[in-house]
C-alpha cells in the first residue's frame, strides 16, 4: 500500500482514484497531478515504482491538502460567525448556506425536530 500525504492509498485502484482518497484531491486535481508527473491514470497503486510515488508526493507537497485544508475551512466558516455575516449565522442556525430553501428539502442541514406536541407527552409519560 503507498502512503501519501499520511493516506495509505487502496492497491488495487487505479491511479487516478486513488488519489482521489486524499481530502483536498478531487477528480480533476488528481489527473492534472498525474499528468505533470508523468504517471500513467490506468496504474493500479500495486504497481507504482518508489520513483513515481515520490514524484506524486512531491508534486502534492504543493498543494493544500489534508489536515492544512480542514483547518484552513474551519477557521474561513469561524471568521464567517466571528463577523456576524448572514453566511455566518445560517451556519451557526444549522440552516443552509447557499440560498436552498428551508421550507421543504432541508432535512440534512436542519435534521429532524420532534413536534411540539409530541414532545410534550412524551414529558408527562416519565
Amino acid at each position: 500500500m503507498a502512503r501519501i500525504a499520511g493516506v495509505e492509498l487502496p492497491n488495487e485502484k487505479r491511479a487516478e482514484i486513488g488519489l482521489t482518497y486524499i481530502f483536498g484531491i478531487g477528480p480533476a486535481t488528481a489527473a492534472k497531478i498525474l499528468k505533470l508527473t508523468n504517471v500513467s491514470p490506468d496504474t493500479r497503486i500495486k504497481d507504482l515504482s518508489e520513483a513515481e510515488v515520490q514524484r506524486l508526493a512531491n508534486q502534492i507537497k504543493t498543494l493544500v491538502i489534508e489536515g492544512d485544508l480542514r483547518q484552513k475551512i474551519f477557521r474561513d466558516i469561524k471568521r464567517l460567525k466571528d463577523i456576524k455575516s448572514y453566511r455566518g449565522n445560517r451556519h451557526k442556525l444549522g440552516l443552509p448556506v447557499r440560498g436552498q430553501r428551508t421550507r421543504t428539502n432541508a432535512i440534512t442541514r436542519k435534521g429532524k425536530n420532534i413536534a411540539v406536541g409530541g414532545l410534550k407527552r412524551k414529558l408527562e409519560k416519565t
